[in-house]
């Protein structure tokens, strides 16, 4: 693993502290084994051994995938790959960690970077400051043991196109999302169904009809619908109502389901087995839909929900 100096933000006006560097080559003396020394108990040290060597690909680093990037971070994952072409603004600040007064303008990638290597100075970090496109994702998903889905929500082809390449070179997937006060997630086993094959997607659908089915895949109780208001919902801008505690929720649940992956240990229920936790219907719902979105029940909701997006004015 490389090592990577920690990017600091700091007073202009404060005075110059002396820093002593121990023989580890870390200021204060940092260690993996002391860092992550909380997790024994939890995760057996052959367990945390796996985690430090193992790779997992986040593209986008704004709402969810920040806060995915930190949390496994803490965790003790030693690679990542992190790809994302955007800048911090103000209207980042109720969800998106990297999100501060400091940070208004700069690029989520570095900005991300640096906030990762500051929990774990040791990693082995490969950064993107772009989208991930056909063009970049051989090298976005170069040996990547775990994709972690950090695409915003309207970015549908590009989400499609990760997730195919991924299931190509036999990458585990995880799809997490912020919904509502809710979190819902999907795991795709890459020798189980597709993500496109759970979806019901092709590239024949316009993106208004992709985006829907994608939704209604990921929600299949729809929990957050008693206290969402969908007006509120953009396409043209790609704004949707959204809480920084749905992220964390989001990023907790995946990085659980990566912690399965890597050690082998813990039941996965895979697509198209579905999961859904509601923070404030007091809700935990699961189920299986046996043929996905292709499903009558299914096709059904996804033209409810095409009519009520054209009742208010969303498409």
């Amino acid at each position: 693993m490389s090592t990577h100096s920690l990017d600091v933000f700091a007073s202009p006006h404060a005075s110059p502290v002396p820093v002593v560097v121990p023989t580890n080559g870390h200021p204060t003396g940092w260690t993996y084994e002391e860092a992550f020394g909380r997790n024994t108990g939890l995760i057996s040290k052959e367990d945390q051994q796996k985690l430090r060597e193992c790779r997992v690909a986040i593209p986008g680093m704004g709402g969810v995938g920040g806060v995915h990037l930190v949390t496994l971070a803490r965790l003790g994952v030693g690679a990542f790959s992190i790809a994302d072409r955007d800048e911090f603004s103000v209207a980042n600040f109720n969800r998106q960690y990297g999100a501060k007064l400091q940070s208004v303008g700069a690029r989520k990638a570095q900005t991300m970077a640096a906030n990762a290597r500051a929990i774990n100075p040791d990693l082995d970090l490969s950064v993107i400051s772009d989208r991930v496109t056909q063009d970049n994702v051989d090298q976005f998903l170069s040996e990547a043991d775990v994709l972690i889905d950090g695409v915003d929500f309207f970015s549908i082809e590009a989400r499609r196109m990760i997730f195919r390449e991924a299931r190509r070179r036999g990458i585990w997937a995880i799809t997490a999302g912020p919904v509502g006060f809710s979190t819902a997630w999907l795991v795709f086993d890459p020798d189980g169904m597709s993500f496109d094959e759970y979806f019901d997607l092709n590239d024949d659908m316009s993106k208004v009809d992709q985006l829907l089915a994608f939704a209604v895949g990921l929600t299949p109780k729809a929990t957050q619908t008693s206290y969402m208001d969908i007006s509120k919902v953009d396409l043209k801008s790609g704004a949707a109502p959204s809480l920084g505690l749905a992220c964390q929720l989001a990023s907790g649940v995946a990085t659980a389901e990566l912690t399965k992956i890597v050690t082998g240990k813990g039941k996965i229920l895979a697509a198209p087995h579905y999961q859904q936790f509601d923070t404030h219907q007091m809700k935990f719902v699961q189920g299986k839909l046996r043929f996905g979105n292709r499903g009558p029940i299914q096709k059904l909701k996804r033209r409810f929900l095409k009519t009520v997006c054209a009742r208010n004015g969303i498409i």
